[in-house]
């Protein structure tokens, strides 16, 4: 039986700090509601307190009409109501298999006192090949790269049978072959009479895979219409509250420049890359193209000093240089913000502060540390950033996925580098801060930084970039010009069907 959710009145502070008022709005069952908000607007509170993670202040929640209250995600879960987790929630050094089955373990033998593992194994098996995750289950889930990580929550929700399912920003590390493969099994669950929330920064695919849309903005709904009554410019002015304009600033032409900012030469990363060599001027921004698994990551990781690499060159600003580590990088100009946010690119449990100005504490250690200076600095970021916190003075891990990633961006730039590469830099990230990161990248790029965008989103890269490199199983296949930037270019190279 499917299931028609009810918010009534519902809200929740912590402790001074209220971030959902009076929610009201009706999830029909069987359908596909798709839930809008930027980042901090309340979208991941309201569907922690339906999946049990948090209580509700005050409020109602109504399931098939009866008013229930959730103890914890387990209760939740005897419900049918399942939450794919934005930031992972995997146990890193269990395996795939372990994962899947955590809390919910098969038993056998007198009593079930023994673990049934292979009967696990084959139904883990099963799950990861059904969202299309080529692995083996007896691998350790810190051996996976993102977006498989990804795909092992998706697997691991499915396992769950789900009569709801909630899944926020599924598709952010996915690539569109295996972005494709979840919206046919997102079409399979409705079918089976599954209700499905589909929370995305990505309107086109809300506006493709939904049946309605709820939209809030600073913890209220503000709108619930038909996702058909709505074009993608109204919903994105509908979760700012104002017209919004267009997405990409105008590019503006990199100067000419005789020496290159970075240029690489025969890089190759052991299993991932293999002789690469490309280079990027002042003031540029280039784009990285791929698909899952072709390298690009590891690349530039070999790069920094956090993968082992051949030898090869890599000069910054015309002088060959010696990285061993990520801090060598930072003194040579070089910096790097990954992917993972939540694993390498913040320390969550650290304060903003700390954060901050970790990769340059000895502008601040004089020769002991100054935290006055420190909050400055902080509070400066929070506002060129555009930062949404209530407090400077709180944990990163109190904020929103959107704002967690404006803090790891002031981060890496802090230090002032004259290079910077930034791994998915709009993943999880609302529409409205996804245009203030693109203003960044093009100021930037402005003031003759050398940007590198790594991207699963070819607009992002056809919008952004001056040129575009494609990589393919380790190998770097060609750098398109401007001119030669769209989509079906970028597909045909990543893909081998060039």
């Amino acid at each position: 039986m499917s299931l028609e959710i009810e918010f009534r009145g519902t809200t929740k502070s912590f402790g001074l700090v209220q971030v959902l008022h009076g929610v009201n709005f009706v999830l029909p069952a069987g359908k596909v509601l798709g839930l809008l908000g930027e980042n901090g607007a309340g979208k991941s509170t309201l569907m922690k307190i339906l999946a049990g993670f948090e209580s509700a202040t005050s409020g109602s929640l109504l399931v098939n009409g009866s008013a229930l209250t959730f103890a914890s995600s387990r209760d939740a879960e005897e419900q049918g109501i399942v939450l794919i987790h934005q930031e992972f929630s995997l146990a890193e050094d269990l395996t795939i298999a372990q994962n899947l089955f955590l809390g919910h373990e098969k038993t056998r033998g007198w009593g079930g006192l023994l673990l049934d593992e292979d009967t696990m194994r084959v139904e883990a098996q099963n799950a990861i090949a059904q969202v299309g995750l080529i692995a083996d289950v007896n691998n350790r889930v810190k051996e996976l790269i993102v977006a498989e990580k990804q795909l092992v929550e998706i697997a691991r929700a499915l396992l769950r049978k789900a009569r709801l399912l909630i899944m926020d920003e599924p598709t952010a590390t996915l690539t569109p072959t295996e972005t494709e493969r979840l919206f046919g099994l997102m079409h399979q669950l409705k079918s089976e009479g599954v209700t499905l929330v589909f929370i995305s920064h990505k309107l086109d695919e809300v506006e493709r895979m939904t049946d309605q849309v709820v939209v809030m903005r600073d913890g209220r709904c503000v709108a619930q219409q038909p996702t058909a009554s709505l074009s993608r410019q109204q919903m994105a002015n509908l979760m700012v509250g104002r017209e919004l304009a267009d997405l990409f600033p105008p590019k503006a032409s990199p100067p000419a420049a005789t020496t290159p900012a970075l240029r690489v030469q025969g890089l190759s990363v052991p299993g991932w890359a293999q002789d690469v060599s490309f280079e990027i001027g002042p003031g540029e921004i280039l784009g990285f193209a791929g698909l899952v698994g072709a390298g690009r990551t590891e690349l530039f990781e070999g790069i920094m000093g956090l993968r082992t690499c051949s030898s090869a060159t890599v000069e910054i600003h015309g002088k060959t240089q010696n990285i061993r580590n990520p801090r060598d990088a930072v003194r040579f100009g070089l910096t790097y913000l990954s992917e993972d946010r939540k694993g390498k690119g913040l320390h969550v449990h650290f304060g903003l502060r700390e954060n901050l100005t970790l990769m340059a504490l000895e502008r601040y250690a004089t020769p002991l540390l100054q935290p006055a200076l420190e909050d400055q600095a902080l509070a400066h970021a929070v506002d060129e950033f555009g930062i949404r916190t209530g407090s400077l003075h709180i944990k990163a891990s109190s904020l929103s996925g959107g704002n967690q990633q404006k803090v790891a961006l002031a981060k890496v730039l802090h230090p002032g580098p004259k290079v910077v590469v930034l791994d998915e830099p709009t993943r999880g990230v609302d529409v409205g801060a996804k245009r203030d990161i693109y203003l960044l990248i093009q100021k930037l790029a402005s003031q003759g930084l050398a940007v590198v965008i790594i991207s699963s989103e070819l607009m992002e890269l056809i919008g952004l970039c001056h040129r575009v490199a494609v990589m393919r199983a380790g190998r770097l296949q060609t750098v398109l010009e401007s001119q030669q930037l769209n989509e079906k270019e970028l597909i045909a190279h990543a893909t081998g069907t060039h």
